[in-house]
């Protein structure tokens, strides 16, 4: 070990107890720290102690901004603005969720009013389906795209999805692991950073955050899911960035499709104007609240009409189509969406009892999709893009007793057999009638 080494070493422990003990951290010392982690010299116990310390004593706005930063700066910052000179790059990001298709209907509709939206995406893990691993299910198609035809693409098309780099914010992976297995995960500052950090470093000048809240979404109450907006919100708006964020509904899926293949279809539907209600409506208020934050609509009701234009005139659905075919997508399967891949056994589920719908699990009807196929246990897992879920009836809906609630798309009857009582379970099913859940919760903005 090196003397400069040692004093790494030492100026970490310091900084370590600095923040056990409630002080706040001054900017140089988040970056030294953060820098010490990328470069291997902030060994992974001392990271740990800190990451415990931050779980204890929370952070400031001011030193989560630094922090976000600083991850930011670890690795690569693609800067896209010689790409479109002049032009707001503007970028969506979701906690995600059961059946959350929206970024596929959101880009195409957003880049055909003229914004370019350049993303950086990932894949999905348990029950939440990643945007990749959806438009993985278009033949041909691919995230893995260089720089330079990412540039291409933004300039000629005005929207890229692509897998996140290795070099985009390498210090919040390394932190990200450690949290994972340190019982770190759930402390807001740590979460906002992280995916804060890697928004900043794909070049968006302004985000609309859409946070999820309830029982398929990572903030299962509202008072957290307020609480991670405005610290997102905070943190956007101290590095100079437009930030709004939603807070939209998570208690059942989204729409009515989950399920890879089952949500590209649903949202080749959306761009055609015919996507199912609340997944149109949120597909239009996040479409809608980008145009907004990045000027180019004067008010929300301006903002719809553009969103809506697009959408009847056709021109949403020609850009997903040139999109898809940009990255290698075979676009007669989005032309024709019927030919996506297909389960071989589709089979209805049947209502148990008759009444109102009270209740639908989303967490357990993606945990079902999951156990089909449709997802993945652990990072590397293979996925099926046929099987999934398609719902009949959601929360405010009257059903008969035998009538179907859902449909199980499967690869095998053994699979669809499993599922059926899990499903029947995820309801709750009672004599009063019930009213639908609404779509947006909240709206947060700096």
């Amino acid at each position: 070990m090196t003397k400069l080494d040692t004093i790494r070493i030492m100026n970490a422990v310091d900084i370590i107890i600095k923040k056990r003990n409630g002080a706040e951290l001054s900017r140089t010392e988040i970056d030294d720290f953060i820098n010490g982690i990328t470069a291997g010299t902030i060994p992974d116990y001392q990271a740990a102690a800190w990451l415990m310390a931050v779980y204890f004593q929370g952070m400031t706005d001011r030193e989560t901004t630094d922090l976000t930063l600083a991850m930011a700066a670890s690795g690569e910052q693609l800067d896209l603005h010689d790409v479109l000179p002049g032009t707001v790059i503007v970028d969506k990001h979701s906690s995600g969720g059961v059946g959350d298709k929206t970024t596929l209907a959101v880009g195409p509709i957003v880049a055909a009013c003229g914004l370019p939206v350049g993303k950086m995406s990932g894949r999905g893990l348990s029950f939440s389906g990643g945007t990749i691993d959806k438009l993985e299910s278009i033949r041909g198609w691919s995230a893995e795209v260089s720089e330079a035809h990412f540039r291409r693409q933004l300039r000629a098309i005005g929207l890229v999805v692509a897998a996140q780099t290795a070099d985009l914010a390498p210090a919040d992976k390394i932190l990200y692991a450690l949290r994972d297995v340190t019982g770190t995960v759930p402390s807001l500052p740590l979460i906002a950073g992280s995916i804060m950090s890697k928004k900043l470093a794909a070049g968006a000048d302004a985000i609309v955050l859409d946070v999820k809240c309830g029982r398929g979404a990572f903030m299962e109450t509202l008072t957290d899911a307020q609480a991670l907006a405005r610290q997102m919100v905070a943190i956007g708006t101290l590095a100079g960035r437009k930030v709004t964020a939603l807070i939209t509904q998570m208690e059942q899926p989204l729409g009515l499709a989950v399920g890879n293949a089952l949500e590209v279809q649903e949202a080749i539907a959306a761009l055609h104007g015919c996507g199912p209600a609340d997944f149109q409506e949120l597909v239009e208020v996040v479409a809608g609240e980008m145009l907004l934050i990045a000027g180019a609509a004067s008010d929300l009701g301006n903002a719809r009409e553009q969103v809506s234009a697009v959408i009847d005139n056709g021109h949403a659905f020609v850009r997903f189509c040139d999109f898809v075919a940009s990255q290698g997508g075979d676009p007669a399967l989005v032309e024709h969406p019927e030919r996506l891949p297909a389960a071989p056994l589709v089979i209805a589920v049947p209502a148990p009892s008759g009444g109102y719908v009270h209740a639908l699990d989303a967490r357990e009807v993606g945990l079902v999709t999951l156990d089909l196929g449709g997802g993945r246990q652990k990072k590397g897992d293979l996925i099926d893009p046929a099987v999934g879920v398609v719902l009949a009836a959601k929360v405010g809906s009257t059903v008969n007793a035998g009538e179907t609630l859902c449909t199980v798309h499967a690869a095998s009857r053994a699979a669809a057999d499993a599922a059926i009582p899990r499903l029947q379970a995820a309801y709750t099913i009672a004599t009063q009638p019930a009213a639908p859940l609404p779509i947006l919760l909240d709206r947060v903005t700096g």
